[in-house]
């Protein structure tokens, strides 16, 4: 290896461990932003004075890859880059949020039964459950939210709700 071979290495090894360094400062970095920080260094600038363009073209590219491969390091064991433990998380989040969604509209109908007493009337908006009507005990079984219609069996009005269960 040529004396200049060994000096750009050297110089290369120097500018290296500053991006350890800086890394460790600031761990939330980029491969472009360490490079832009590392660019600004003097240690950036005793390698240019050492090495023609072409040469520091292929040093900045070693360092990229380099810094990638640094960064990559520093943050396999980190399990918040993990695209499996994201997924979780967002699924996670998803399924609490639609427990809290159930919850709420399960509260405001307890809410309302309690104002009603237990009576609903044709024509009451309802959300699902069972309502049995109270002349004929025919059951009907409302699936989504909509406007309670009068007794298939016998026409009447009033009806009661069984209660919810989770």
């Amino acid at each position: 290896m040529s004396d200049k071979s060994k000096e750009l290495l050297e110089l290369y090894r120097d500018l290296f461990q500053k991006v350890k360094e800086i890394y460790q400062q600031d761990n939330t970095l980029t491969v472009k932003s360490l490079l832009s920080a590392i660019k600004k260094g003097k240690e950036y600038l005793a390698l240019k004075r050492h090495a023609d363009e072409e040469q520091l073209q292929l040093v900045e590219e070693f360092l990229q890859r380099d810094i990638a491969s640094f960064i990559a390091a520093q943050t396999e064991d980190d399990l918040s880059y993990s695209p499996t433990a994201i997924t979780l998380e967002n699924t996670l989040w998803h399924w609490l949020g639609e427990i809290s969604d159930r919850s709420q509209v399960e509260w405001h109908e307890l809410a309302r039964q309690f104002s009603q007493k237990g009576v609903y009337h044709s024509g009451d908006i309802v959300t699902q459950g069972t309502l049995t009507c109270t002349n004929c005990g025919y059951k009907m079984d409302i699936e989504f939210t909509d406007v309670i219609p009068d007794c298939p069996e016998c026409d009447h009005s009033e009806f009661t709700r069984e209660p919810l269960m989770p």
